[in-house]
């Protein structure tokens, strides 16, 4: 059976608050890297989107490559199935309207879940870390303690060691907290700004298709 010592437990801390940070700052840099792409992706599918000469020019641009893409690739896709044998299927009966909104719907929905990745981590960070430094804060305080009963002395040379490394675990909390919790704010108004840009995108698209009878692929 493994026995940890006082020391040991503020060293685990202090190794498991490093880590926390290390976990936050990849998540940083690639929600950072993730967002900026997508950004990209979409700005450029927007432009060749709203640049084409109606919806059936635009049901032949490249999809996949963004979100916009894909969200007008999930209308076009409903468009197609109501003229094919597909349209008999069950979840494809009823209002076309009613239906192509429902599946530009659920395709925001799994773009906002993918937005979502390593929020839920960096809110949990932000929040726990804290408080694992300062439990290793009164693991190196009962540390001291013993010391100081072992030596019966309350001498700076005798506290100096443990209350250090206790004061070191609340300094790596609270180092390990503030950029979680600042990065999880920014990504969390970047997640809701790029997700107002996926609504805006799918009511035009909604719009234009009614607008053209809710006709795509040369279909009049």
């Amino acid at each position: 059976m493994i026995h940890l010592s006082s020391a040991d437990i503020v060293q685990l801390t202090l190794w498991v608050l490093i880590g926390f940070s290390v976990i936050t700052w990849g998540i940083i840099f690639f929600k950072t890297w993730t967002f900026w792409s997508i950004g990209r992706a979409n700005n450029a599918y927007g432009t060749a989107f709203w640049a084409a000469s109606d919806l059936n020019e635009a049901a032949k641009l490249e999809n996949d490559a963004s979100a916009l893409g894909r969200i007008a690739g999930a209308g076009f896709g409903v468009l197609n199935d109501m003229r094919s044998n597909a349209s008999r299927l069950l979840e494809m009966s009823g209002d076309i309207q009613s239906i192509l909104e429902r599946s530009l719907r659920q395709q925001i929905s799994k773009e906002r879940k993918a937005l979502e990745q390593g929020l839920a981590m960096l809110a949990s960070v932000g929040s726990t870390s804290p408080f694992v430094g300062l439990f290793g804060t009164v693991w190196g305080i009962m540390h001291a303690l013993q010391d100081i009963s072992k030596a019966k002395s309350a001498s700076l040379d005798v506290v100096a060691g443990p209350i250090g490394e206790a004061l070191i675990a609340t300094a790596i909390g609270i180092a390990a907290a503030i950029p979680a919790v600042l990065a999880y704010n920014f990504f969390l108004r970047r997640m809701k700004l790029c997700e107002a840009e996926l609504d805006y995108f799918a009511t035009d698209f909604l719009n234009l298709a009614v607008k053209s009878g809710l006709r795509a692929n040369g279909e009049h």
